[in-house]
């Protein structure tokens, strides 16, 4: 009999039991966002609704308008309120959920109180009913059915949406799918999968008992042994906001109060990111009084930029490359000196931002292919792909695919073009191409699964892309603050080459480690923070 199935759920089951003050919080958090969010659309949907069922003219260009709302994809809607609010985290992700909810609610309003017999309403208004007086009275109750089955859609889209707000800082259990698809962890995608579907299930039920407590009941003797349930049922919500409240109070700084300064790093979202958050992270805390905040997994490089520059976070690994060309738009340059000399200049007049010494090595771009694929095409350098890319499948990373020092202008300065271009999570991009779902990929010259994936980076022999040395971007007020930030992280200050940073991110990617352990053993054993 083959128990994998067993020892697979009591392994996820015994990694989750590691995790549970992690879990508790950003089940907390989650609920938090969605709890605010159906309320804020419950507010707002249950007056437009009414309006347009009373309003026939607005009926339809109201629904219209909020289905338009709904039809914009999750992501893009957390991308496009981030730039309108101007800062990550919470009030963005409230902002969208309110949104999402909003059409259920507002089309069960209308659809509930249209579908009140009209009978009943003109008999409402021949016992001498005014029209509010018909709707509070009358087609409120008899459409309370149709309206909270929209109240209840809302709250359980709301749970699985929210999932998507750890994108943008907001937390939530979203946290843990993220960081498992940027490790490739199943384990930690479901930590955060499995409790939002249950989360899901809890929110229905408690609205539904919620309902069912406060309706009156027949006074026969099965309804009476009913009705002694009915106080259970009443307490549920109140039960669930003092769970909300407790993870709320449990988030707040423990050093509040106190004057504890507390030092924001954020991350991208992938391994070497959070590897290098980590190591900040890690070397603060020992050597300051300052506590950290880690907030990683922000997504792409503008998020983590427009949290920075707007005071969201205070510290993140940026590379040069990405800076000059994605951040500041200037002309490509290879030069690795000019380079960091025009991005520290300009950050700090643009933005009031500084660079710090860099870490020492350069994560630059590679087009690169399986290492049979190459030998058999005899393929050593990327023109060598001019002849045959018209039938090569490529997966580059969203951001590869649109950026300036991407695919668009590697496409103009090579000449060529792939036949088919597919957008990869960072962690799926090596396995897509070693299982030959695609031909080529956008690897990262220090990811140790090139060579564990036996592939080809291949020579970049225009010089097209421009060094990408990672260093710690700061803003120049908490450097002002907290000058000992500096002296700190400048003890990092080149102590990694790409050969090492291949090591550590081999660990994270392949051996599963966690990145919070690799960071620390490295430290260690440089002597830069003392083994307890």
């Amino acid at each position: 009999m083959d128990l994998g199935w067993y020892e697979s759920v009591v392994g996820w089951l015994e990694f989750a039991s590691q995790r549970l003050p992690e879990l508790w919080l950003r089940t907390g958090q989650h609920l938090v966002l969605t709890g605010i969010s159906t309320g804020f659309a419950i507010a707002i949907g249950l007056p437009l609704g009414l309006i347009a069922s009373q309003k026939q003219w607005l009926k339809a260009p109201l629904l219209g308008v909020i289905g338009v709302f709904q039809t914009v994809p999750s992501l893009a809607m957390l991308a496009i309120l981030l730039t309108l609010v101007g800062k990550i985290g919470f009030m963005p992700a409230a902002i969208a959920l309110t949104i999402y909810a909003l059409l259920p609610i507002v089309r069960n309003t209308v659809t509930g109180i249209e579908g009140v017999p009209p009978d009943v309403v003109e008999a409402s208004r021949g016992i001498g009913m005014t029209r509010l007086q018909q709707l509070r009275m009358v087609q409120l109750p008899l459409a309370m059915p149709v309206l909270i089955a929209g109240v209840r859609t809302a709250a359980v889209v709301g749970v699985g949406i929210a999932t998507l707000s750890a994108f943008i800082g907001a937390g939530g259990l979203g946290q843990f799918i993220n960081r498992g698809l940027a490790l490739s962890n199943t384990k930690l995608i479901l930590l955060g999968a499995i409790p939002a579907a249950v989360l899901a299930v809890i929110v229905d039920g408690v609205i539904a008992a919620t309902v069912w407590g406060v309706q009156p009941t027949r006074q026969s003797d099965s309804h009476r042994y009913l009705s002694k349930l009915k106080p259970i049922a009443l307490a549920l919500p109140f039960l669930l906001a003092a769970v909300v409240l407790i993870s709320a109070l449990r988030d707040r700084s423990p050093a509040a109060g106190r004057g504890v300064h507390t030092i924001r790093i954020g991350s991208k979202n992938f391994s070497e990111q959070l590897i290098l958050g980590q190591l900040m992270a890690q070397m603060i805390e020992a050597h300051t009084d300052l506590r950290v905040d880690r907030r990683f997994n922000l997504g792409g490089t503008m998020i983590c930029h427009e949290a920075l520059a707007s005071g969201e976070i205070d510290l993140y690994a940026e590379y040069t490359g990405t800076g000059l060309v994605t951040v500041l738009k200037r002309p490509v340059t290879s030069a690795a000196d000019t380079a960091f000399e025009i991005v520290s200049k300009d950050y700090r007049e643009a933005f009031e931002l500084e660079w710090l010494e860099p870490f020492g090595f350069n994560n630059t771009f590679a087009l690169t292919v399986r290492k049979s694929d190459a030998e058999q095409n005899k393929w050593r350098k990327i023109s060598d792909l001019k002849s045959t890319a018209e039938t090569l499948r490529a997966g580059f990373t969203a951001e590869f695919s649109g950026r300036p020092d991407g695919y668009p202008g590697l496409r103009e300065e090579y000449g060529f073009s792939f036949a088919e271009v597919h957008d990869l999570e960072p962690s799926l991009m090596y396995r897509a191409v070693a299982q030959r779902e695609v031909d080529v990929i956008c690897a990262f010259t220090t990811d140790g699964r090139i060579g564990a994936y036996e592939l080809q980076p291949l020579i970049d022999d225009r010089q097209f892309f421009p060094p990408y040395y990672a260093a710690p971007v700061i803003r120049a007020g908490v450097l002002d603050d907290h000058p000992e930030v500096k002296d700190v992280l400048d003890r990092l200050a080149g102590v990694l080459n790409n050969e090492t940073m291949q090591r550590l991110n081999y660990a994270v990617d392949e051996n599963g480690r966690l990145p919070k352990n690799v960071a620390r053993e490295f430290l260690i054993e440089r002597e830069l923070i003392v083994d307890e």
